[in-house]
């Protein structure tokens, strides 16, 4: 784990991190057959696969579960979506992240939403000590929703972001995600104006990869993209064959049986 640990921070040192987020062990083991360097989880995609909305209302028994069943499947380093720590209890959230990282997580996002950034570094303060106890490395990526929920107006935006990430670093954080941020100009405004290596949101509108790599930006995100497309897919799928009963398009440019089946021998 402590290898996982360290590789997961180095991540962050070297060019733009790419994160196709996984949403259960499948999922995470074949994102992870084609080349990711690391396992994220999205909250979401992890929520509705469970059969909950997206929102700090997934019981954190199921988080559990699911995290200790991602990282039995994979073997590269595993990050963790948290949301706001699943608890206004600041107490609780340290001790549901250090379990997190017990579990086999090096890293994990918490997020302010539309709570007070105090709030947060209450939550980030329990967590260090937590996981301190608990000998636990985990690398601590926190979200700002300034851009995302529209928390400042447009020319304020950068400004607001930058002074929540002094908070959150003087607090223990180990990154910046900022999803929602899209322009050049306030993407290299944040990354210049911070020590902490930022995070986007893969979203319309923002720059390519390569660009993103330029400007200083450390990890993109694909998010619940992933989980929505191919949610849209299977309805699309299930919708045709109840109309039709047709077995062909079930079969069209599926991924073979024992191909899929594959990934999951002796693991």
């Amino acid at each position: 784990m402590t290898d996982h640990a360290t590789t997961f921070r180095r991540l962050h040192q070297e060019g733009l991190l790419l994160l196709a987020n996984a949403w259960d062990a499948g999922s995470a083991r074949l994102i992870e057959s084609v080349g990711a360097k690391a396992i994220a989880t999205t909250s979401a995609g992890l929520a509705w696969s469970n059969g909950y909305a997206d929102g700090d209302t997934l019981p954190v028994e199921r988080l559990y579960a699911a995290v200790e069943s991602i990282a039995r499947a994979i073997r590269v380093p595993l990050t963790v979506d948290a949301e706001s720590g699943y608890s206004d209890d600041p107490a609780a959230v340290g001790a549901t992240i250090a379990r997190l990282g017990a579990l086999g997580a090096v890293g994990i996002n918490l997020e302010d939403g539309d709570g007070t950034p105090e709030a947060l570094c209450a939550k980030l303060d329990a967590i260090k000590r937590a996981c301190a106890q608990a000998g636990v490395d985990l690398f601590v990526n926190v979200r700002t929703d300034i851009y995302l929920r529209g928390l400042a107006p447009e020319g304020e935006r950068v400004g607001a972001t930058l002074a929540r990430a002094r908070l959150y670093r003087d607090a223990g954080a180990d990154g910046l995600f900022v999803p929602g941020i899209t322009q050049r100009t306030d993407i290299a405004d944040v990354v210049a104006g911070t020590s902490l290596p930022v995070n986007v949101l893969a979203y319309p509108g923002l720059p390519a990869a390569a660009e993103l790599a330029q400007l200083g930006v450390r990890r993109l995100s694909a998010g619940s993209g992933l989980s929505q497309t191919l949610f849209a897919r299977a309805a699309e799928l299930a919708r045709g064959f109840f109309r039709d009963g047709d077995s062909a398009p079930l079969s069209a440019g599926a991924m073979p049986y024992p191909e899929i089946n594959a990934l999951f021998a002796q693991r």
